[in-house]
């Protein structure tokens, strides 16, 4: 198959806003996809590149498209996989300007349509309106597979491609083996978010508090001797936390699955930054010095399987059983099960005194819903607001096509003058939103490129964020983690805007370290 039929596909679902003929859409390109191809159609159409990182960052990438592009489409897609998959393996001197070298070879044989595609492909924002829910009913209308057997199979195996690989290879047969077993990683069930600790009681009723930790999601399995731990991208982890595959092999259970968190915690007890705790993962070498300077403590909130058993679909209640049987206090999430305001106002208290983020309040009854953000988890947390200037604007894609979307965001710098870029949202923006700070931002623009529209700063807009995080990547060394549009601040004039010193300080109350 051509990579032009998928980009094809690609516009055709961009375009129309009506579900059933997204699916039939990507159902007709599955069919039409050899068995090699199929994983490849899944990965792109859901706007993943199957690499992940292919060691080429924007602005080379940028470069890589410069010239002149091809005249007619001849790519193949296992062509385009294939060239993915060999560039970030090129390593040694002059490494990076031959992965550069590589890309612009490929991109050379690309139309401008397919370039587009891989550039946003690549940088991650091919945000085309196939979703996961969409690309699941595709591939039940092209495999025979009834969307409830394959949602089934797609939460108990985290990967979309092989269960679309092999239920339009055999049927329903081929997805029967999927299902949660040690040493095969799940997808993590995800929380959505309450207003506070009254909304979460109100809607759940009795539930269970715990501690929200700002930690590395983890899921430790063990079958006899065996241990692996995956990452909350179901990556394997293990050499990187020598810790847990310790505490796995000293528990009692001969086979189990168990989710939760790792974390750094300083002398005094209190958390370090995520990005901190993530300076562990990946590591391959000096394994044991960092140990040593950066240990890490398990804290599981869930059982999955037990000994021969899945515990996915029994209630929750049942699930924490099964932990405290087999996992030992100290190695467990702080909980507290009450249907009581007071005291579910007092844990949250506890909770932020003890600077972990917040709780979170799961239904007792509900089953363990893999890779889905349910109801039955809420999750409780204050969030950080900045008053901040829109520096310029990016294009949109899919249902955002023709509106600036994602905004590049700046603290105001009174000691240099001019505005810090603290990184770039296009979370929290509705429709009404959107149409309203297209035109402003239009109004007020100064140049642009084919992608961004940069503009007079003018423009207050009131950010939620979780923290703020160390980053090399913008000029002051510092980002938003999770940044998204609260409202526009029409009231305020950016000489009001919050100062590049109010964010180094937030910075460092949660670090205790000085910004970088």
């Amino acid at each position: 198959m051509k990579l032009y039929d998928a980009v094809t596909a690609s516009r055709r679902i961009a375009e129309t806003p009506r579900r059933l003929e997204k699916v039939e859409i990507l159902a007709d390109l599955l069919r039409r996809a050899s068995p090699e191809e199929v994983p490849i159609v899944v990965d792109y159409l859901s706007g993943n590149l199957r690499q992940g990182k292919i060691g080429i960052g924007y602005a080379a990438l940028r470069q890589a498209i410069q010239k002149d592009p091809a005249a007619e489409p001849t790519l193949e897609l296992r062509e385009i996989d294939a060239s993915f998959a060999a560039i970030p393996s090129i390593t040694g001197p002059g490494s990076a300007s031959e992965r550069v070298r590589r890309l612009e070879a490929l991109m050379a044989r690309a139309v401008e349509e397919e370039r587009d595609f891989l550039f946003r492909l690549v940088i991650g924002e091919l945000r085309q309106g196939s979703l996961e829910g969409i690309m699941v009913d595709a591939i039940a209308r092209a495999s025979g597979v009834p969307a409830s057997r394959l949602r089934r199979a797609l939460m108990v195996s985290a990967d979309l491609a092989e269960v679309g690989r092999r239920s339009l290879a055999a049927g329903e047969a081929g997805i029967e083996e999927l299902d949660v077993r040690p040493l095969q990683p799940l997808a993590p069930m995800l929380a959505q978010t309450a207003g506070g600790v009254d909304d979460a009681l109100e809607s759940l009723g009795r539930a269970a508090l715990e501690y929200k930790l700002d930690g590395a999601r983890v899921q430790l399995h063990k079958a006899g001797d065996e241990v692996r731990v995956f990452s909350r991208s179901s990556n394997d982890v293990t050499g990187s936390v020598p810790e847990l595959v310790e505490l796995a092999r000293a528990l009692p259970a001969r086979e189990l699955v168990l989710d939760g968190e790792i974390i750094a915690l300083r002398p005094d007890g209190s958390p370090l930054p995520f990005q901190v705790t993530m300076r562990r993962f990946g590591r391959k070498l000096d394994v044991a010095k960092m140990r040593g300077e950066l240990p890490l403590l398990p804290y599981f909130f869930d059982a999955l399987y037990l000994d021969g058993e899945s515990l996915l679909d029994r209630p929750a209640e049942e699930r924490f059983r099964a932990l405290e049987q087999s996992v030992p206090a100290a190695a467990r999430i702080t909980r507290l099960i009450t249907e009581d305001a007071a005291a579910a106002a007092e844990f949250a208290r506890q909770a932020l005194a003890a600077g972990h983020e917040g709780i979170m309040a799961k239904a007792l009854s509900a089953p363990y819903e893999a890779g889905s953000r349910g109801k039955s988890w809420l999750k409780i947390k204050p969030a950080h607001t900045l008053d901040l200037v829109v520096l310029a604007a990016e294009w949109g894609h899919g249902r955002r096509q023709g509106r600036l979307s994602n905004l590049h965001l700046g603290a105001r710098d009174p000691a240099g003058g001019g505005f810090v870029m603290l990184g770039k949202t296009f979370k929290g923006l509705t429709d009404e939103m959107l149409a309203w700070q297209t035109a402003r931002l239009l109004e007020l623009e100064v140049s642009r490129d084919a992608w961004t529209v940069w503009v007079r700063p003018e423009l207050v807009v009131e950010i939620a964020f979780n923290d703020v995080q160390a980053s090399p990547h913008y000029p002051a060394g510092l980002a938003l983690r999770f940044a998204r549009v609260k409202r526009y601040r029409l009231d305020k004039r950016v000489d009001e805007a919050d100062t590049i010193e109010t964010v180094q300080g937030i910075y460092r109350r949660a670090t205790g370290q000085d910004p970088p």
